[in-house]
């Protein structure tokens, strides 16, 4: 077993006092050659020394002190992605983000409306007109940067996450994320690049709700995708 100390700056929120459900499961994901499976058992604390330890099975765990927060494990994932609409449909397809009338977590990384310019990845999906999908473009800014002008692996999760909980037709209900399934097919987006990011639902059973999601470039190609669990609460 190998072991790591990382932190999750506050920055990378999901909820507000807890991390984005998508980057902390790229931060265990990453450390995974190919396909993996991401779940996460507990809210991860933001600007605290946390643990991420590699087993010889190749499971990766993150850990607070002794409770375990995620583990993540190689899978092959299953999942065929659509063909995407264009630029100008995710465009337009933005103007009906549900987030923008009523929004959970607000300062969310990923789909937030109450963060400054650039400090989030801004993904405001929306419906797209014809299709049982939300869509919008994403133009990864500097800040993404893993240190070769292309996108780092934990903030692909991260746009990966939230689309498919605001395609869920439990979208504007109480849910949090439990797995993330997700696979990078191509190369990594190109800071700058414009890409399309779209999300359709999977089928519902009682409180668990699935979605999936792509990131495709302009000319249709799959840059990466995913399958997502999202469980609701339970009552009283």
């Amino acid at each position: 077993m190998t072991a790591k100390h990382i932190t999750i700056a506050p920055r990378f929120n999901g909820p507000a006092n807890s991390g984005n459900g998508g980057y902390v499961c790229g931060l265990m994901a990453r450390e995974i050659d190919g396909p993996a499976e991401a779940m996460l058992r507990a809210p991860p604390p933001l600007a605290k020394a946390l643990s991420l330890t590699s087993e010889a099975d190749g499971v990766v765990a993150l850990y607070d002190g002794d409770t375990l927060l995620g583990e993540a494990r190689p899978v092959v994932l299953d999942l065929e992605a659509p063909p995407p609409p264009s630029l100008a449909q995710a465009r337009d397809a933005q103007r009906r983000y549900a987030g923008l009338k009523d929004h959970r977590y607000p300062t969310c990384f990923t789909c937030g409306m109450g963060r400054p310019a650039h400090d989030g990845l801004h993904l405001y999906t929306g419906a797209v007109e014809g299709r049982d999908m939300v869509a919008c473009v994403w133009k990864p800014t500097a800040d993404l940067d893993r240190g070769d002008g292309r996108v780092a692996h934990e903030f692909i999760h991260a746009a990966l996450d939230c689309p498919t909980y605001w395609a869920l037709p439990h979208a504007g209900k109480p849910a949090l994320l439990a797995r993330l399934t997700a696979s990078v097919d191509g190369e990594a987006p190109r800071i700058g690049e414009e890409t399309i990011v779209a999300a359709w639902p999977l089928g519902a059973d009682g409180r668990k709700h699935r979605g999936a999601v792509a990131i495709y470039r302009k000319d249709g190609e799959v840059i990466a995708r995913a399958e997502a669990l999202w469980i609701e609460p339970k009552s009283g």
